[in-house]
């Protein structure tokens, strides 16, 4: 055993875990603070449903862009400088927003919040890597079980604190929570400074080079971790969009009860992003992981097209379960690397497709709804992309690194 491997997890990164946790609480809350609240805000701002509809696909817009500009801005600033600064753009797009007389000014405020957020989606799996190489899989548990409590509390609280005070406080109670996440990331940049000025580096940052970030789409390794996080993230998004009105259309259940089973299907995150990253660390073949979570969400969606009125709550549940995909992946883009530069450029492209991907999962379960008039040919949809997902399950299968395809296609 290495002597990284016998590291005190406090040892000379105490401030790094703090800034790893705050940041992956605030990841999500802006998310999901703002839809229960839509009703209210209206009140004041008029948004129908052509608005609430871009409003509702701002976050994986933002999140692909973000995969897409994130490594270039930290190979300048180095990845310490960029959370800090990406902890700033939450807490004055938080601020922007709850403030806003008007539409342009909400959306306006809600991309700068947005991309602070994508920004440390895209480098929280590589500053894992630089800070905890010994505990991958601890710590993007940790990260990935916060992220899921991030995205649950808001929609809890969103509307009693806007009914009892007003829905800009509401909205911009998370801005602020985000300050605290940028305090620790402006003093590891301090520390990083000081180190590079006392180093031979002279200031050289690990981070992507344009060339490798450019050449990740030659890996069928970084190709396979792409799918295998776009499938679930398309899924999530139209699940969320569209999961009341499927029960709701589908079962004698009501608007309360479909609220109370998407409540579900949004908790059932929780326990898989405790125990997956640890489970991955630990085995060479996670193909198998792939295939379950594809085993999920199919018998999920079996269950809704053919006795939708029976164990409505095990279906949900089921479909719940089947974004088990995405911790896992969070965990592959530092296993299946070897560095700080392509974990960077690996999050980088596997986020911004993924993400990507995930923004038309609305659009297109919506459409294909409204041409067909009913959920059978949606589900069936679904069910036939999900299945894509097995063929990144048999690429994952052997722990291939990206730097090896890489090399071989140089």
């Amino acid at each position: 055993m290495t002597a990284a491997a016998n590291r005190p997890l406090w040892a000379g990164r105490s401030l790094a875990f703090v800034g790893i946790v705050l940041l992956a609480v605030n990841l999500r809350t802006a998310v999901a603070a703002v839809s229960p609240i839509y009703a209210v805000i209206s009140r004041d701002i008029p948004l129908g449903n052509l608005g609430i509809g871009f409003l509702g696909m701002l976050p994986p817009l933002a999140f692909a862009a973000s995969g897409i500009v994130a490594p270039a801005v930290a190979r300048r600033l180095g990845l310490e400088a960029t959370l800090a600064a990406a902890c700033a753009a939450m807490v004055a797009g938080g601020i922007l927003r709850a403030s806003a007389g008007d539409y342009a000014t909400l959306v306006a405020g809600s991309v700068v919040l947005l991309a602070g957020m994508g920004f440390g989606n895209i480098l929280l799996p590589p500053v894992i890597k630089r800070y905890f190489p010994d505990r991958i899989g601890l710590m993007t548990a940790t990260y990935a079980t916060l992220m899921a409590i991030g995205a649950a509390i808001p929609p809890l609280v969103a509307a009693p604190i806007a009914e009892a005070t007003s829905w800009r406080v509401s909205l911009g109670i998370w801005g602020l929570v985000a300050v605290a996440a940028a305090a620790p990331w402006f003093f590891l940049w301090l520390r990083r400074r000081a180190d590079d000025r006392a180093s031979a580096n002279d200031g050289l940052v690990e981070e992507a080079a344009p060339q490798l970030v450019g050449r990740m789409w030659r890996s069928p390794v970084a190709w396979a971790i792409t799918i295998a996080f776009a499938v679930p993230s398309f899924n999530v998004y139209a699940m969320f969009a569209w999961l009341p009105a499927i029960i709701t259309d589908l079962t004698t259940l009501g608007a309360t009860e479909a609220g109370g089973l998407l409540a579900l299907f949004a908790i059932m995150g929780l326990p898989f992003a405790l125990v997956v990253p640890l489970i991955a660390v630990r085995v060479r073949n996670v193909g198998w992981m792939l295939a379950l979570g594809v085993a999920f969400f199919v018998t999920g969606y079996l269950g809704m097209l053919v006795a939708p009125a029976q164990a409505t709550w095990l279906w949900v549940l089921l479909i719940g379960s089947g974004p088990i995909v995405f911790p896992l992946t969070l965990t592959l883009i530092n296993l299946r690397t070897r560095t700080h530069e392509a974990s960077v450029a690996l999050s980088g492209f596997v986020q911004s497709i993924g993400y990507g991907a995930a923004a038309l999962g609305p659009l297109t379960l919506g459409f294909i709804h409204d041409l067909t008039g009913s959920w059978v040919v949606p589900l069936i949809f679904l069910i036939g992309l999900v299945l894509v997902a097995l063929i990144p399950a048999v690429v994952l299968a052997r722990p291939r690194m990206v730097e090896d395809d890489l090399a071989r296609r140089a």
